[in-house]
């Protein structure tokens, strides 16, 4: 999958390019290799090495848990993975590192993995003039971070899989997406690649290191984060961001800008809280709604089994790359629910119910932990599993659907806009003739008018349909899943179900949620320490987490507790946020680093500021940050936020829309939430009423607090010594509304709470 530059951006291409003149004649000799053709490089003859060497032996990563890196484990290449054993490699043969970063579930990293790296001619090539290093990006973003900087700003694109030359000492000097094995439509080919640096190497190995060197120097002087006190906090900058979307918004499919189009549900974190903030200002929701509605009816929407593929390829939601993200469901879950809840539309509702029920019932492992992602691809048939294409699990023939519903196949397919030849009509790769994507071609009403049916019967026919092809597509090859499970994905999930819960009043949701965060802290979590691991599979802990796994997990575990008013979530958050603190925290300029910076290999300490697929850990973290200065009352940590928000100054000032995250950070920080503290038994009858109550409304700017006097009161009523004089009226639960803990006459009416919500 290859991503523009500006899904990514993190230095300019502009600035790097200084540092890059340095290497010049050695860089414009290495882009040369796109002219090779059949000409013959100082390197070209091939190394004597039988075709038969590696078949069916596995290499160095047959010993790793990374899916991703596990389907390269039988490749001819001798892979490593990143580790001190592949740089002394390198370091002591005096051999560039080749360094290839990807994902389980990404479709051109599979085709890569098959044209290149399964090649017995091209392995041999990397095996002699290279240490070759493979890295999944879900697991080490850190190392992504670094070497995507490098190629975005060198190239003006990045994505994966992603191929990087390094020096030993892992500084980059050339960089690029995905190579075909030979040269094609301009872009030059892997092997003629492999050749021409490995002869450059030999030749000009110390203009190589001079610009590496250089190179890296830049990088890191352009990934330092800091603020000089200039930008404004005040609603201004809420309405320059806004200015971006009511610009770019397409106004008929819904999104922003052009093809491929991402979910980024960040956008709609913003635009939501920018509606409620500026007195219900319609366009504002419209953005939102119609985008939400228009994804929901696209093909980028399992019409059959719930849940969203990654992005769509085309304008109009459509054609999809079929892979699914946890991150994806957790976040586009969240954007349903808050739709629903200012619209009341049933729609926004049911999405996100089938959303939840693809997860609970596709990705979530034995023990509560949610699983990473499903692939894109699959194979084609039982018969043959080896032979594999995208979508195949999720694209039907027209006969396929006549066979399985007979009669009420031509009410079904109308509605879904299925063709006999196929729907889709820009197929660049052949992949689906005459195959059909599901999507929504007509209103139920309109096919009920066209049919002469009624509305009742229609919505049957469409659902005994449905229902008819799940249980025929269940039969079928699955896509490979990856059955890691990541700390911050399940962060992500463990807020989208306590969501779902306050919401929808779906018990499943609550129980889900808290099984899942008992995974992470059983698991994941070393109670001696207070440190969080980042990865578990097959029985396996490991990888120290980074600022996301703290910042998305804390955030999960807010929200749970704001669900099921349960105590040890908030006492576990507030404990994770002072390790995060310690570990990320940069209390010279502000802002959180994307690592604890333990790591020698890691060239940049980067501190994230994009909002992208996922949101920056920045951005939640400083939401934590100020959610909990609410509910504790820690002046400090407000402090905190502010200064991190304003590390970020340039960025904001320039592009404030691409930190929508931050811009909900920031209206949080410009606001006085509204604190609903109750005082109640948690899982009493009266004390679940209010908090219905209060779940009916979209409050983005809230904190809910239970004063029941345990061990969660205790340690908040060392700041916030209020809490300690709430008291129940006549002995039922009783709410009090209050800003900056000034406070509204208490109530148990729940009528009562309603309209003090609704007041000014």
């Amino acid at each position: 999958m290859s991503i523009k530059a500006k899904h990514i951006g993190v230095i300019s291409a502009a600035v790097l390019l200084i540092a890059l003149a340095a290497g010049r004649g050695v860089r414009q000799r290495l882009d040369e290799v796109g002219k090779l053709g059949k000409q013959t490089a100082h390197l070209s003859t091939l190394p004597e090495e039988s075709e038969k060497q590696h078949q069916g032996k596995p290499n160095r990563l047959i010993h790793e848990k990374s899916p991703y890196l596990l389907q390269h484990a039988y490749n001819p290449v001798d892979w490593y993975p990143w580790g001190e054993e592949a740089f002394e490699k390198a370091r002591k043969e005096n051999k560039p590192i080749f360094l290839s970063i990807g994902y389980s579930t990404c479709h051109w990293c599979h085709v890569m993995e098959r044209e290149s790296f399964s090649n017995p001619e091209i392995a041999a090539i990397m095996n002699k003039y290279f240490t070759s290093i493979k890295v999944d990006r879900e697991e080490r973003p850190d190392v992504d971070q670094v070497y995507m900087a490098f190629v975005q700003a060198a190239t003006g694109h990045g994505g994966w899989p992603m191929t990087v030359f390094l020096t030993a000492e892992l500084k980059p000097f050339f960089g690029g997406t995905y190579f075909p094995p030979q040269g094609r439509g301009g872009v030059p080919g892997f092997k003629d690649l492999l050749v021409k640096i490995a002869d450059e190497w030999e030749k000009n190995r110390e203009a190589i290191l001079t610009s590496a060197g250089q190179i890296t120097s830049q990088l890191k002087q352009f990934s330092n984060v800091s603020g000089k006190g200039n930008l404004k906090l005040e609603e201004e900058l809420l309405d320059r961001t806004y200015g971006w979307y009511e610009t770019n918004h397409d106004s008929r499919e819904g999104g922003f800008g052009a093809a491929p189009k991402f979910p980024r549900p960040v956008n709609f974190n913003f635009l939501v809280r920018y509606y409620d903030r500026t007195g219900q200002k319609k366009e504002t929701l419209n953005m939102t709604t119609l985008t939400l509605r228009k994804m929901a009816q696209g093909g980028v929407y399992d019409h059959i089994g719930g849940g969203f593929h990654r992005y769509s390829t085309d304008k109009r939601w459509f054609l999809p790359h079929f892979e699914k993200m946890l991150y994806d469901q957790a976040q586009l879950a969240i954007s349903y629910l808050e739709a629903y809840q200012i619209t009341n539309d049933p729609l926004f509702a049911k999405v996100a119910r089938a959303i939840f029920e693809y997860v609970l019932r596709d990705m979530t492992g034995q023990e509560g932990g949610f699983y990473s992602a499903e692939d894109a691809d699959s194979p084609v048939s039982h018969e043959n599993p080896e032979e594999h294409a995208e979508g195949a699990f999720y694209v039907w023939t027209h006969q396929q659907i006549v066979e399985l519903l007979g009669k009420d196949a031509v009410i079904f397919n109308d509605y879904y806009g299925v063709k006999e030849n196929g729907n889709v009509q820009r197929d660049a790769f052949g992949e689906f003739k005459k195959k059909n994507i599901l999507h929504v071609s007509a209103t139920l009403g309109q096919t009920a008018e066209k049919f002469k049916r009624s509305l009742d019967e229609i919505k049957g026919v469409i659902e005994q349909g449905r229902r008819k092809l799940f249980e025929t597509r269940a039969k079928r090859p699955r896509p490979g899943l990856d059955d890691k499970v990541l700390t911050a994905w399940n962060g992500l999930m463990i807020s989208a179900l306590a969501k779902g819960h306050q919401v929808l009043q779906e018990e499943k949701y609550l129980r889900a949620a808290v099984r899942a965060a008992t995974f992470i802290t059983e698991k994941l979590y070393d109670e001696q320490s207070g440190l969080l691991k980042r990865r578990y599979r097959d029985g396996e802990a490991a990888i120290d987490g980074l600022v996301d796994d703290y910042a998305f997990f804390i955030q999960g575990l807010l929200d749970l507790y704001e669900s099921s008013l349960d105590g040890r979530w908030l006492l576990l958050a507030m404990e994770l946020t002072e390790t995060q603190n310690r570990l990320f925290w940069d209390a010279q300029n502000g802002g959180f680093y994307n690592t604890a910076g333990k790591d020698p290999s890691i060239l940049i300490r980067m501190k994230g500021d994009y909002d992208g697929a996922e949101p920056s850990p920045n951005s939640i973290a400083i939401l934590n940050l100020l959610r909990l200065s609410e509910m504790a009352g820690k002046e400090k940590w407000r402090q905190m936020a502010e200064k991190s928000i304003r590390a970020f100054e340039r960025r904001l000032a320039a592009t404030p829309h691409a930190m929508p995250q931050m811009m909900v950070a920031v209206n949080f920080y410009l606001d006085k939430p509204k604190q609903i503290l109750i005082a109640g038994r948690r899982n009493s009858p009266d004390t679940r009423a209010i908090l219905r109550e209060v779940h009916k409304r979209f409050i983005p700017n809230k904190i809910i607090v239970l004063a029941d006097g345990g061990r969660a009161q205790e340690r908040l009523a060392q700041n916030l010594e209020i809490l300690n004089s709430l008291r129940r009226i006549d002995g039922k639960a009783t709410a009090y509304i209050c800003e900056n803990y000034v406070c509204k006459l208490p109530t148990n009416d729940v009528s009562v709470v309603g309209r003090l919500l609704d007041g000014p």
